[in-house]
């Protein structure tokens, strides 16, 4: 069986997403984004994790997982993962002002679950050209920078997140906390 289901979106990262999930001891699996939602659903997992990418044309079936999933099981979107979730929900993505491919310091809105421990602020590796620009309605706002207005969002009553930044990373240093936080709200 797998707790957590890794959606790779052909971003650059993604594997890394894997990686931190095994040396935290979960049982994982990194799947391609043509995966189906019953796919998944026979896998039995409590949580999935919907990776980065370069845009929504090679986003595969990550949207459809998401509608199909959310509110059912926790789900934290990352990059891509995140806009994805945004847009489904009514919200805006676009290209960024300014595109980041730094460290950059992320200053916590509202820890909720998700960011719990992480306030008032903590270094990030982020590297993307489109952001979130409106938060969904239903939609909190956790944290921004200097150049993101939106670097991490919560659903106010589902377990759904997103975050702009890479927390798979060991240029963001609290990054396994974000996954700590992750699986204990997929009680794992």
């Amino acid at each position: 069986m797998v707790d957590v289901f890794v959606i790779a979106n052909q971003g650059q990262y993604n594997h890394r997403i894997y990686r931190t999930l095994k040396y935290l001891g979960v049982k994982s699996q990194l799947v391609q984004n043509s995966i189906t939602p019953e796919e998944i659903k026979s896998g039995g997992c409590k949580g999935l994790i919907i990776g980065g990418g370069q845009c929504f044309e090679i986003s595969g079936n990550s949207g459809q997982i998401i509608k199909h999933f959310a509110g059912k099981i926790p789900i934290l979107g990352i990059c891509l993962g995140h806009q994805l979730i945004a847009d489904l929900f009514g919200g805006k993505v676009r290209t960024a002002k300014v595109g980041e491919y730094a460290d950059s310091k992320i200053i916590v809105d509202n820890e909720d679950e998700i960011l719990r421990g992480l306030a008032p602020s903590f270094n990030a590796w982020v590297s993307h050209k489109d952001e979130v620009s409106t938060i969904p309605q239903d939609f909190l706002k956790l944290a921004h920078s200097n150049t993101c207005s939106i670097e991490a969002m919560a659903h106010v009553k589902f377990p759904l997140y997103g975050v702009q930044f890479h927390p798979e990373v060991e240029h963001t240093p609290k990054g396994p906390d974000i996954f700590k936080n992750f699986l204990r709200i997929c009680g794992l």
